[in-house]
């Protein structure tokens, strides 16, 4: 769920997006700009997979606060939209702890346009990392200043993820796309996932998307391999580099046009 920078210095990914995380009592709100890079392709509406790289963020940022220092897994993560995401404007993420247990943590989203309208819900669920000696940052992104740099191209070539066969999409593991395990990013596997789906609706839009994070990607590449069929549809990732590992499930319905 973590989001800094690199070895390298250079900006994660996900922080082009541009959210912004502030506490508010027990609740940590975020803000951010929509712009046409975050667009899923041939239209224009804002990707689900945005949506879901920052609610996983908040939840996992309030997860930190309960297990730091002990580093958060994400394990089920979900986003379900009201309407096709906005095409530009702010949006505002509202994150609520819903179970701070021992061994599992879990935390909701209501996201909302500037106007107050609702855009999506979402939830993740968390557990700590088997390795006991990983360690999250000294510092969380926590009342930080909003990330300067944003996404100067589209966010799946930003990504390295390239779509193949309809059906299918590959992203190579990037020093700058891990978490804080050092495994590919939960948010950038959401889009690889996003990417087979659409790639067999051309011009559609995630309206529900759900995943289980069954092992971590720590090799790659990540290859996606999506069904659809009435809007309703299923995405398999594997860790190609390490067997073929079953990594991450994920239920996909589109809105259709």
């Amino acid at each position: 769920m973590s989001v800094g920078t690199d070895r390298d210095g250079r900006g994660h990914i996900l922080s082009e997006l541009g959210l912004s995380a502030v506490e508010a009592g027990e609740e940590l709100h975020g803000t951010a700009e929509v712009t046409p890079h975050m667009h899923a392709p041939g239209t224009p509406h804002l990707r689900t997979s945005v949506l879901a790289a920052w609610a996983d963020n908040l939840t996992g940022l309030l997860a930190a606060r309960v297990m730091n220092p002990r580093v958060p897994v994400t394990i089920e993560l979900d986003v379900h939209l009201y309407a096709p995401g906005p095409a530009a404007g702010t949006v505002r993420g509202i994150a609520r702890t819903v179970k701070a247990g021992r061994s599992i943590f879990v935390a909701g989203v209501d996201f909302v346009s500037g106007d107050g309208e609702p855009v999506a819900m979402a939830a993740g669920s968390f557990m700590l990392a088997p390795d006991p000696a990983v360690r999250l940052p000294a510092r969380l992104s926590i009342d930080a200043p909003p990330p300067r740099r944003r996404l100067a191209v589209p966010l799946a070539e930003r990504a390295g993820c390239r779509r193949g066969e309809p059906g299918t999409a590959v992203l190579h593991r990037s020093e700058d796309g891990l978490n804080s395990s050092r495994t590919v990013h939960g948010g950038l596997l959401a889009l690889v996932a996003e990417e087979a789906a659409l790639s067999l609706a051309p011009g559609d839009t995630v309206a529900s998307l759900g995943l289980r994070y069954l092992q971590p990607v720590r090799v790659g590449p990540v290859v996606a391999t999506a069904h659809l069929g009435g809007g309703l549809g299923r995405a398999v990732l594997r860790d190609s580099g390490s067997d073929d590992r079953l990594s991450v499930i994920a239920t996909i319905r589109t809105f259709g046009r």
